[in-house]
């Protein structure tokens, strides 16, 4: 006798990510936005600190290395 398996239905994921709930994307041009995402010494937060989802955390991460380039924000900060 085989037993049968069945499959639960999923859940809906809600998430706290702000990206999502505004549907928008990170962009380079918005550094004050992309400042919030950086600590005093310009090191990009994880997602456990910022409570993105993983898809606009590494949009976010790309962004932010891309406004970097242009020279829009900081490599690292002058500690003093």
């Amino acid at each position: 006798m085989r037993r049968r398996s069945f499959q639960r239905p999923l859940k809906p994921v809600e998430t706290n990510c702000p990206f999502c709930k505004q549907k928008k994307l990170p962009d380079y041009k918005e550094v004050e936005m992309l400042r919030n995402y950086l600590t005093e010494r310009g090191k990009i937060l994880g997602k456990d600190r910022t409570g993105l989802c993983s898809k606009h955390q590494r949009q976010l991460s790309t962004q932010i290395k891309r406004a970097r380039f242009l020279g829009l924000l900081p490599f690292t900060v002058q500690v003093r």
